[in-house]
């Protein structure tokens, strides 16, 4: 049996720094209501757009790893594919990539990201590279 792969990179000039922890809070009439900010709105909404376009025919429905690279663009005295160790933190920006690719029906739910392997790097080529596998 072949294990099911989609691999794929989307380029980007800048890659977001805006996290799923960024979610705001209101009270109204002595209640919270919880809220996304405009910016992280339009990053979930860009997300959606870039990712939309490799969705596959049918969703995983297995347990998966997903592994993602975001490249960001070559600042300073960086070179091309060393890690970077500044803000956003990780796993803050992967789980709204999670939460769109979810959305999106790569897989039927994020509890079946039974691995993850998630790194920043400086780049040449800046951009978003994701590889969703199947795994036993």
């Amino acid at each position: 049996m072949t294990e099911k792969v989609i691999q794929f990179f989307v380029p980007m000039k800048k890659i977001p720094t805006v996290t799923h922890q960024e979610k705001q809070v209101a009270v109204v009439k002595g209640k919270p209501h919880f809220y996304e900010p405009a910016e992280l709105r339009n990053t979930r909404q860009l997300y959606m757009d870039m990712f939309g376009q490799y969705v596959p025919d049918q969703k995983m429905l297995g347990k998966v790893r997903m592994t993602i690279k975001y490249c960001f663009p070559l600042q300073g005295k960086h070179v091309d594919g060393e890690y970077k160790d500044t803000k956003p933190d990780l796993d803050n920006m992967t789980k709204l990539v999670q939460d769109c690719l979810t959305k999106l029906g790569f897989w039927k739910d994020d509890r079946y990201v039974v691995s993850l392997i998630a790194e920043k790097f400086w780049a040449k080529i800046p951009g978003i590279f994701i590889r969703i596998e199947e795994v036993r």
